[in-house]
């Protein structure tokens, strides 16, 4: 039976490669054709990738591991010497349009749900969900594009932090909600240490990985005390995931992120260039799985189910993420592109925003079923509405910033 369901996934990944290939030939992003193909063989079309897959214990370990690798993406580019000159900048930004987002979304929903009687804490959990971007979708168009240039090289480090910042902010949210309204306090600072604990994770295993690259003779060494160590890693959160924490919550994105940040600044970039050189088809198959698994759960049956709270959260979570990035910028005195164009690769959601849906409704379900009605059925129909709408838009806010393609030509 588990062959066959891994004979699944191996199909649905070749059919994702050439629905990417052609799907590019039309000069849009491939993550588009991998995302479409996900949804038709998801569980609510055609059914390929079903359940019995998703649900199943060895796709998780091997999704964990994959995401973990997808995560070398971002790190790798987080190199101490160039990111001196740009680090404020970064951060701020990072702040400016994860907390912009957060405060449009939320006082929009607060006035209407205050209007329509609705307990206004409802919008501050909108809000605390609309500040997730999943970096994958757009690190796939860096990747596919070869996009390069100011947005890129801003947008490569925020996709980092600004997953901790929206779990941050999210987690806070969730805590304060929850205490207010069950009998159970959630501790609000175990909340936030899970945010960091995987960065913490890879950055541990990623000084034991750099220390062992400075003694690598040959490329071929260097090659599998990666793979090894990305295992190792792995691992270790798999482990906390099911055995140590109460349920699975850490980001194995970002554990793979801090892991290979740390790693990337003790080799030399020759040694880096060569490893990331070999990675690149590994990743690549990686973002495939990644974003298979991000379409496959979304029913495009919400598509014609989706009601006026979807579209008002998709219209303003875009105005606070746009908004947001182009006053950080603004402020740190940017480039232009930057300012302009920054917040259109920002807008991909999916992935997150579902995970994030999921503890809300986990806490609402018993209090308040209503309000995890309410939540669940429009950020599900704003996550296949959105995800779609994202790629495009991301991929235009690159062409609009003249980087497509400048990879190839440096």
């Amino acid at each position: 039976m588990v062959m066959l369901d891994v004979l699944r996934l191996l199909i649905a990944v070749i059919v994702a490669f050439f629905a990417g290939k052609l799907i590019s030939r039309l000069r849009l992003p491939s993550i588009l054709g991998w995302l479409i193909t996900g949804m038709v063989l998801g569980p609510h079309a055609l059914g390929l990738l079903n359940n019995n897959v998703l649900d199943s214990g060895w796709f998780d370990v091997l999704e964990s591991i994959l995401e973990c690798t997808v995560g070398l993406m971002i790190g790798t580019e987080l190199i101490w010497s160039k990111l001196k000159k740009a680090g404020k900048q970064i951060i701020v930004t990072t702040i400016t349009e994860s907390v912009g987002t957060f405060l449009v979304v939320s006082i929009v929903f607060g006035i209407i749900f205050w209007v329509s009687q609705i307990p206004v804490y409802l919008a501050f959990l909108f809000g605390g969900i609309a500040l997730a971007t999943a970096p994958a979708p757009s690190l796939s168009i860096v990747s596919d594009m070869k996009t390069s240039g100011p947005v890129t090289r801003t947008l490569i480090p925020m996709a980092a932090l600004d997953d901790l910042v929206g779990a941050l902010i999210f987690f806070c949210v969730i805590a304060i909600v929850a205490a207010n309204i069950s009998t159970k306090e959630i501790p609000i600072f175990a909340m936030m240490f899970l945010v960091f604990l995987p960065v913490l994770i890879g950055m541990a295993t990623g000084f034991v990985t750099g220390k062992m690259l400075q003694r690598a003779q040959t490329q071929k060494a260097s090659l599998l005390i990666l793979i090894g160590m990305i295992l190792v890693s792995s691992g270790i959160g798999l482990v906390l995931n099911e055995m140590v924490l109460p349920t699975p919550v850490l980001n194995f994105m970002l554990l793979g992120m801090g892991f290979s940040t740390i790693f990337a600044n003790m080799i030399s970039q020759e040694q880096l260039g060569e490893i990331m050189k070999i990675m690149h088809p590994i990743i690549g198959v990686s973002l495939i799985v990644v974003i298979l698994n991000l379409g496959a759960p979304l029913d495009y049956h919400l598509i014609f189910n989706a009601g006026i709270y979807t579209l008002i959260y998709i219209v303003f979570r875009a105005i606070g993420k746009y908004c947001g990035a182009y006053f950080g910028a603004s402020i740190t005195h940017a480039p232009k592109t930057v300012k302009k164009y920054l917040g259109f690769t920002l807008l991909p959601h999916s992935g997150v925003s579902l995970v994030f849906t999921g503890i809300a409704v986990s806490v609402l379900s018993t209090s308040a079923p209503e309000c995890a009605q309410i939540i669940q059925g429009t950020i599900a129909a704003a996550a296949v509405i959105n995800e779609i709408i994202a790629v495009f838009i991301a991929k235009k806010g690159f062409e609009w910033a003249g980087e497509l393609n400048k990879a190839e030509k440096e």
